[in-house]
């Protein structure tokens, strides 16, 4: 049985090219598909012709083709080590250019800290009356306020959480969600949409998946929604501190 192996060339820089060692994979995976169907074929032909009185030892046959089918999964694997590789590092590359501009994130939770959470809902259409709900980790309401005014009109509402519940006692500091229950004059039901915003000050790979950090929170970079350099006027960065009970 013949034994392949691939080399992937090294360019000038000292790096693997990708598009080479794409190609040799794919020839070495081709040659084993070759000599695995042959070593087949053989196997075959070799039992169907050996003599009934000397049969052949099966157990070196296993053993090859164990080691064929060991060969072909590691190229597999290696394929997909490669791919995952490849998109860790292009997600973090990617993420790495969001740190030190401001960031819009579709989420509810936002993280308490210093005695301020704060978050935008937006709603699509005016409301007759608004809720405003933040859930400690746990799902728990521990504050809720009602929206008046021109928190009940279509658009962007920034929402800034001042840390206390609803008996006047701080909270400790940690993540916090915002749910938002809007109706309009019928009595339906709006959807409101809630964001993070401010800027990105950090970055991590947690479970695979790229988080951004955000005010002291951390926002997977997929809910990223819209960037704009420091500085930029940002009506979502003006600090509406609801006190009511």
């Amino acid at each position: 049985m013949t034994t392949t192996s691939a080399t992937s060339p090294i360019n000038q820089a000292g790096t693997t090219s990708n598009t080479t060692a794409t190609n040799t994979t794919s020839a070495g995976r081709t040659a084993l598909a070759q000599n695995f169907n042959m070593f087949l074929t053989l196997l075959t032909t070799q039992m169907k012709n050996q003599d009934p009185t000397a049969p052949m030892d099966s157990t070196q046959f296993m053993s090859q083709l164990v080691q064929m089918t060991g060969v072909e999964q590691q190229l597999a694997a290696n394929d997909l080590l490669k791919q995952l590789v490849t998109n860790t590092g292009a997600n973090v590359s990617n993420a790495v250019d969001l740190i030190g501009k401001q960031v819009r994130a579709a989420s509810t939770d936002a993280n308490l800290s210093g005695g301020q959470a704060k978050w935008t809902y937006s709603l699509p259409a005016d409301a007759t009356d608004v809720k405003i709900e933040v859930l400690d980790s746990n799902g728990v309401s521990v504050r809720t306020i009602a929206g008046s005014g021109d928190d009940m009109k279509a658009g962007d509402h920034p929402f800034t959480w001042d840390g206390k519940d609803m008996l006047g006692s701080t909270m400790p500091d940690g993540k916090y969600s915002l749910r938002i229950t809007a109706v309009d004059g019928g009595g339906s039901k709006i959807d409101a949409t809630t964001y993070v915003e401010g800027p990105v000050t950090a970055i991590e790979l947690l479970n695979g998946q790229s988080m951004i950090t955000i005010n002291g929170g951390k926002v997977p970079v997929s809910q990223v929604i819209a960037v704009s350099q420091p500085g930029a006027t940002d009506t979502a960065n003006t600090n509406n501190t609801n006190t009511a009970g």
